[in-house]
């Protein structure tokens, strides 16, 4: 594949890759339990699961799905759970049954779970017990046939799964009242699984291995298809752009990042299986002592998240004492990694935080920042291997690299399309391969890759263009700000002006405090002129700020500020605060 870019890859990482080393996940997940057959592949609460058990148990479950659901080839099972065990053994029992794994958000509300069992043909979900009701709700909505149901504690070494799941039932009561009298426990099926005969399909690369949902910028969830050959391939270009840092066999990566969202998946799941490494699962990573007091009992060497979990964890008092003597990578995503959260990272570990960026329909790694570099440089670095990348403008035609324009990407990461829905695929991904990423970005001279912001995210500011990264960024510089958000509001004057909202670490901070800090850093029109405190900010269950949420929000705000007008002074900064 010919390079369209200009930088040159650092010292050990390949220009290319073979997309075909395995010819389906389901190959290479058995040459890893063959080769690292004994030694822990998961952890999660204190229980170890090695690779031998995994491969085990996986082959029963999906013997299971094979004969006493009788599900076929290229079917849709759905998965919904936070990380627990019993995600990988369903996972791999998904893949090894050559059925079609469809990860779900635990957190979905009833209407989002129904649209995606819908749009999906699910005829099978696992679930855990704590989200049942949800289902409950709308199963009859939805072709959903049969359902597998688990527990938090169901793979936990006794007594601590018991524990766990009394704690969660009757103590902590965070499991809602439901009825699911054909549901089967995952244990019984695993039961049944063990005594039945698995069939081994006849897998290739363009089978469908995922449809991994995605609808956060525009309209409704649509479920991106990726294949085998996708998803290897980016386990593979993954291992080429940070593979010289790791240790076949040696890794143990802590999983924070829930294994349904795509950068987990692929980067966390697959790639350490591939290379025989160790997961720490963290089933609650909100609960940050617990988190904290988890990674202590292991010898961390990788640590994968997105901005705002770095950012809690530098300013934890736990994790600055931490032991970090075995940690040697640690990789961002998800939304942009801040300068003052990289260098605060830095500071307490002594490793560089290395910001990475991709999208669910690239499986999702596009680039990264060389494995060698010292600094934060704000960039998301170089494309990794076999990817091409170029900017075009509105109309789409090509620019040099040293305006700013539009991200295309083409790779074998790339997807074949959206499921059941070709308009939309068109709109998104060329004959020729290109998918246009959504995403203006700058590329400098030595090939490193700038995001300037998404096409939808920009305020325009008296004609000016104005990019919230960058504000967001300066904002996040003040020593007495923990998180920051900036959207566009309608201005008369402006046509729209900066507003940011900000967590404020003590209640001292006042908006000009803010907008002095602005004017040392930004031009005037970049400067905002609303600010608005918050005790925290809206985000995805992965820990990614919502813009989209703020801006709905701040429209309804406003709309109710307008129909106050005539009351008192007092009242209407009551309902603008």
């Amino acid at each position: 594949m010919d390079k369209l870019w200009l930088g040159r890859y650092p010292s050990g990482v390949p220009e290319n890759i073979d997309p075909d080393m395995y010819s389906s996940l389901v190959e290479m997940f058995e040459n890893a339990v063959n080769k690292f057959a004994d030694q822990p592949a998961f952890i999660n609460m204190g229980t170890v699961m090695t690779f031998r058990k995994l491969e085990e148990l996986s082959r029963a479950f999906a013997a299971y799905l094979q004969n006493d659901l009788g599900l076929q080839k290229g079917d849709r099972v759905a998965l919904m759970m936070p990380n627990l065990l019993q995600y990988p053994v369903a996972l791999f029992g998904i893949l090894r049954a050559g059925l079609i794994a469809v990860n779900v958000n635990p957190l979905y509300t009833s209407r989002e779970l129904q649209h995606q069992l819908t749009d999906a043909d699910v005829k099978t979900i696992v679930i855990v017990s704590n989200f049942a009701s949800s289902l409950q709700k709308i199963l009859r909505k939805t072709p959903v046939e049969h359902i597998i149901i688990t527990s938090l504690g169901q793979m936990l070494l006794k007594p601590k799964g018991t524990l766990v799941d009394f704690a969660v039932k009757y103590v902590k009561r965070l499991i809602p009242k439901y009825h699911l009298p054909h549901a089967v426990s995952m244990r019984k099926a695993l039961r049944k699984g063990r005594r039945m005969q698995y069939v081994k399909p006849d897998l290739g690369g363009d089978d469908i291995a995922f449809l991994q949902y995605t609808g956060g910028t525009t309209g409704v969830a649509k479920g991106a298809i990726l294949t085998h050959r996708n998803m290897i391939a980016n386990v593979v270009q993954a291992k080429g752009a940070y593979g010289c840092l790791l240790k076949e066999g040696r890794e143990l990566v802590v999983t924070a990042l829930p294994l349904y969202h795509v950068f987990a998946l692929s980067v966390n799941c697959l790639l350490f299986i591939e290379m025989g490494g160790r997961n720490l699962l963290i089933t609650n990573p909100r609960d940050l002592s617990g988190f904290i007091k988890e990674m202590q009992k292991y010898p961390v060497s990788v640590v994968t998240g997105v901005n705002t979990l770095f950012n809690a964890l530098v300013h934890n008092d736990e994790f600055r004492n931490m032991d970090f003597s075995n940690l040697h990578l640690s990789v961002g995503g998800g939304m942009s990694v801040q300068r003052s959260v990289a260098e605060k990272w830095e500071d307490i570990t002594g490793i560089h935080l290395l910001e990475g960026y991709g999208l669910t329909e690239c499986s999702p790694l596009v680039t990264g920042n060389p494995h060698d570099a010292k600094d934060y440089s704000g960039s998301i670095g170089l494309p990794v291997p076999s990817t091409d990348i170029r900017l075009v403008d509105d109309e789409g035609n090509v620019l040099p690299f040293d305006q700013i324009g539009e991200l295309q990407v083409r790779g074998p990461q790339v997807m074949k399309g959206y499921w059941n829905r070709p308009e939309d695929t068109v709109e998104v991904l060329d004959s020729d391969g290109w998918l246009s990423t959504g995403d203006i970005v700058r590329m400098d001279k030595e090939g490193m890759i700038y995001i300037v912001d998404r096409k939808k995210d920009m305020i325009l500011v008296s004609g000016f263009n104005v990019y919230p990264n960058e504000i967001e960024d300066v904002i996040a510089m003040h020593d007495s700000v923990l998180e920051v958000a900036a959207i566009g509001q309608a201005s008369d004057i402006t046509g729209e002006a900066v507003k940011v909202f900000v967590v404020a670490k003590h209640n001292h901070l006042t908006k000009e405090d803010i907008i002095k800090h602005c004017r040392k850093h930004l031009t005037g029109y970049k400067v905002p002129k609303l600010v608005e405190f918050r005790s925290e900010l809206p985000k995805s269950n992965v820990g990614k700020i919502l813009r989209k949420v703020l801006r709905e929000e701040n429209e309804k705000s406003l709309k109710v500020n307008n129909r106050h007008r005539n009351e008192p002074l007092e009242t209407f900064q009551q309902i603008t605060e």
